[in-house]
């Protein structure tokens, strides 16, 4: 039966006086490291009441139907008014072609022609191919800074939450039709801050879900404030409000993370040998891609985004400390594996190869969102597959080597060539407009071609285009 909680107070039994020791412990044998929680609430009859419960070595929250008050307010506004560090980068075509490098041999033909030597900045003009920024900003923190599991500490709640798990997110891509990130080695900027906390589960075994938003940006691209904002003695302040304008971002990102508390061993041991739900997919997929994600697959990515995380690294770890049978593959390595195979689903028709690097796909992927819902593991098979639901959506998943679901996402894709058509009526409409108020009175007589454009050389996507085209306000 629920209880109308009013509030919640937690009593450490080693910080009271002998005297309250005494009286709390009458009839409870409570170990002097005890936590008491206290539950005032509002029984039937209106009256205020106190319930004592006895939670031995650590504390604990409320119960679902008390979140809304104290402990859980408290949490949320801790967490979502922390200042995290401001990230930066240089994109250059090396931590990209790593990627690439890295998951050649993993990835469904045609496969990637490695270049024998790495491009340079001003022969490719690159634009990052989606999802590769994954492998940029990695955090500043010092290895002392970081917590046992070797994961950095700015999102997480703290003891006893120290368990923590990639949960899924979103990411648009295309944020009011601004270019993707250059690799044209000048400076980046990815502002994080925590925008949400929820807690859900029974007293006891709660889980914290943390939502973190990533607003990423080469600030240069927007004008000559920006200019200034990209050196490297530019204000932090400065970038920051500018950043909070989603209008100057390249790529808007939210991530939720699951944060879940310690267990000892045998409770480890026994996660192990239960067997989890299974969900099965309910249509066939258009695609698919069978892969085995090795352990110096995971040791790879590990190190090109600055992740010490022991789930991915350290087999007896996950064993005995987290309660999985062996390494987790990256919740961003599966991402970026949906992204890949489905862009070369995408590029099957009229693909080339220049420079080592896809070119040809005439549809682009604009935003992902996806949950992941099962471990997956090193050494165990997985297979990556997609369907169309409608025009420019797809359905993307990557089933465990049980055939359920382990990550299950929906892509949003454009056309290129519809996408620069209709640029390009935007920016002749805008001459016309331009002319026919100019100061002189006399309009010009520029019109919009019926005609359709002709086909590029390369539909991939030419960074010297953005700067010919306004942006819409």
């Amino acid at each position: 039966m629920d209880l109308d909680i009013q509030s919640m107070e937690q009593v450490n039994m080693v910080r009271i006086n002998e005297k309250q020791r005494e009286y709390l412990n009458r009839g409870m044998n409570l170990a002097p490291e005890s936590y008491l929680t206290s539950y005032h609430y509002r029984a039937s009859t209106g009256a205020s009441k106190r319930l004592w419960l006895n939670r031995p070595s650590q504390p604990c929250l409320l119960p679902s139907c008390a979140r809304s008050v104290s402990t859980f307010d408290n949490l949320h506004k801790e967490l979502t008014s922390r200042r995290l560090p401001l990230l930066q980068d240089i994109p250059t075509p090396l931590p990209s072609y790593l990627l690439d490098v890295t998951l050649a041999d993993f990835l469904p033909p045609p496969k990637i022609a490695i270049p024998s030597r790495l491009p340079s900045i001003t022969s490719t003009g690159r634009n990052l191919p989606p999802a590769h920024h994954l492998i940029l900003f990695p955090p500043p923190s010092r290895l002392s800074a970081l917590l046992p599991d070797g994961t950095d500490p700015e999102q997480s709640p703290g003891k006893p939450f120290v368990r923590r798990m990639w949960a899924g997110g979103r990411i648009n891509f295309r944020v009011n039709d601004h270019p993707s990130l250059k690799m044209l080695g000048k400076r980046a900027f990815c502002l994080e801050h925590i925008s949400d906390v929820a807690i859900k589960g029974p007293i006891g075994n709660e889980k914290i879900y943390v939502t973190i938003e990533r607003r990423v940006s080469q600030l240069f691209s927007f004008g000559k404030l920006e200019k200034l904002l990209s050196l490297q003695d530019a204000s932090e302040d400065l970038v920051r409000e500018s950043l909070r304008d989603k209008e100057r971002c390249s790529i808007i990102e939210h991530r939720n993370i699951v944060f879940m508390r310690e267990q000892t061993k045998g409770a480890a041991a026994d996660a192990q040998r239960k067997a989890g739900k299974i969900l099965r997919p309910q249509h066939e997929p258009t695609f698919s891609h069978t892969l085995t994600p090795t352990a110096a697959l995971l040791f790879r990515f590990s190190a090109l985004t600055f992740n010490a995380h022991r789930i991915h690294l350290d087999k007896q770890y996950c064993q005995e400390t987290e309660g999985h049978r062996n390494l987790l593959v990256h919740g961003p390595l599966s991402l970026v594996l949906m992204v890949e195979v489905l862009r070369r689903h995408l590029a099957t028709l009229g693909m080339e190869s220049r420079d080592g690097y896809l070119v040809g796909e005439n549809e682009k992927i604009d935003e992902i969102e996806y949950r992941n819902l099962a471990p997956l593991y090193a050494e165990e098979p997985m297979k990556v597959c997609g369907r169309a639901k409608s025009k420019g959506e797809w359905e993307v998943w990557i089933e465990g080597r049980d055939g359920g679901y382990a990550v299950r996402g929906t892509v949003k894709t454009s056309n290129i060539t519809e996408r620069r058509r209709d640029r390009k009526g935007y920016r002749m409409l805008e001459l016309k407009s331009t002319a026919g108020n100019s100061a002189t009175g006399s309009e010009t007589t520029t019109s919009v071609s019926d005609e359709p454009d002709p086909a590029p050389r390369h539909t991939v996507e030419d960074p010297e285009e953005y700067g010919k085209i306004p942006l819409a306000s």
